[in-house]
């Protein structure tokens, strides 16, 4: 009785097999309603990402005040613990704005200032440079940022950082023209009136 059972399960089997690669179909192989089936569809699995600012520099992430969106498990495993990022809010953007208005406006103010100052240094003249006279027109010595910068603070009152100072080689009399990088879009040029006593 095994052997017959395992004998009509071997032949089912092996003809049901036989059909599937020849192409032909047996009635028994075939489904009787095929509106019963089911179509399987594969979902991808949502990306669970998060709008946030950082609170200060983070090496790959970007740069403090920059609004980025991050995987959410990096943004609670992290940059929360560790204080670098905040969630995004509608408050928060208005903040936002509203401090990056505020330099927006500084920054135009400091170069209205830097533009104001190098009308004023244009419009003074020549600063005259008194140096020891040697032979001809050659002077001991030569002048430097940091006398230009003395005679500036004793005439206009004016403090100048000498590394913004640019002066040609001034090694005889005679006039030259110095420049004052007073901010990165502004430029002043001041005259040097050099001469012996």
């Amino acid at each position: 009785m095994a052997s017959s059972y395992a004998a009509a399960a071997l032949s089912w089997s092996s003809s049901s097999l036989l059909h599937s690669f020849t192409g032909q179909t047996n009635e028994a192989s075939v489904m009787p309603d095929r509106k019963l089936a089911m179509p399987v569809i594969a979902q991808k699995k949502a990306k669970k990402t998060r709008k946030i600012i950082l609170k200060e520099d983070v090496e790959y992430v970007g740069k403090r005040g920059q609004l980025i969106d991050v995987k959410a498990g990096f943004y609670r495993n992290f940059l929360l613990p560790m204080g670098k990022a905040q969630i995004v809010t509608p408050v928060l953007l208005k903040e936002m704005k509203m401090e990056e208005e505020r330099i927006e406006a500084e920054k135009l103010r400091v170069k209205e200032d830097a533009q104001q100052l190098a009308r004023i240094f244009e419009t003074v003249g020549a600063f005259k440079v008194k140096r020891k006279g040697g032979k001809g027109k050659l002077i001991f010595g030569s002048v430097t940022a940091q006398d230009l910068v003395d005679i500036i603070k004793a005439q206009l009152q004016r403090d100048i950082d000498k590394r913004i100072v640019s002066l040609p080689e001034i090694r005889e009399t005679g006039e030259y023209v110095a420049e004052l990088k007073l901010h990165p879009e502004v430029t002043a040029r001041v005259r040097l009136n050099v001469f012996a006593n």
